[in-house]
């Protein structure tokens, strides 16, 4: 099944998935072996891949590494236009709509497209939206955009009507990596009654409470990364919960 469908049938039947973000500058081959093994055990939705910053060329040889010991959707979720490989099954293609960086919202999707193309790997149009998370993070400062205030509902609400009528097809709400605080509920459920396509959370989740409370507030997808990178146990446990939530 493609995974676009997969996204859109969870959707329709208030299926909540759990995606676990991997950094691939972060892991080695011990580490990616752990996280995968955890993954599959517990049953892990979907594998995002990538980050704001990748120092080492090792992309494509940790989404072959996945790939070959696991049945689980990789999805890149790239910080440039040169995060691509056709390794993937495939791409959160990103438009940075919370911003006003045209590079972020049009230029590296134009130098990327080709290559994406050529991939064959399958393309989500995802609108990207950054939510203060309470501090700095590396997606902030790369892509040199200010994250829509966390107490202002009403603008993440209208950014995602507007990137719903633009065509956008899964939007992506963004704390970032090492974010002090999670997305609160009340912006989640103000984007969720405004827009009927599935949403994506993610920064700052580091319990199984902070994740099934983005899911009750309109979230369809969670997606953790820096929280396990620092407690592998959180995998277990944020998925049996999302688990026990479509039980």
């Amino acid at each position: 099944m493609k995974i676009k469908q997969h996204i859109l049938d969870a959707h329709a039947n208030n299926k909540k998935l759990f995606a676990v973000l991997i950094d691939p500058d972060k892991v080695d081959n011990a580490s990616l072996t752990g996280i995968i093994e955890r993954g599959v055990a517990a049953k892990v939705d979907l594998f995002f891949l990538g980050g704001s910053l990748l120092t080492k060329d090792v992309l494509e040889s940790v989404a072959q590494q996945i790939k070959a010991n696991c049945t689980i959707p990789v999805i890149l979720f790239p910080g440039n236009g040169m995060q691509v490989t056709a390794a993937a099954d495939a791409i959160l293609f990103l438009s940075l709509i919370s911003g006003r960086n045209p590079d972020l919202l049009i230029g590296q999707q134009v130098q990327a497209a080709p290559m994406v193309k050529q991939s064959g790997i399958e393309v989500l149009s995802t609108g990207y939206m950054l939510i203060d998370g309470g501090t700095a993070t590396t997606v902030s400062y790369i892509s040199n955009t200010m994250p829509i205030p966390a107490n202002k509902p009403d603008i993440a609400a209208c950014t995602a009507m507007a990137g719903e009528m633009l065509g956008l097809s899964l939007f992506y709400l963004d704390a970032g990596s090492g974010a002090k605080e999670a997305i609160p509920t009340n912006l989640i459920q103000k984007v969720r009654n405004h827009i009927s396509a599935p949403i994506v959370v993610g920064g700052g989740i580091r319990s199984a409470e902070a994740a099934l409370a983005a899911c009750n507030a309109g979230a369809d997808i969670i997606v953790v990364g820096n929280a396990i990178e620092k407690d592998p146990s959180l995998l277990n446990t944020i998925a049996a919960a999302i688990h026990q939530v479509n039980a």
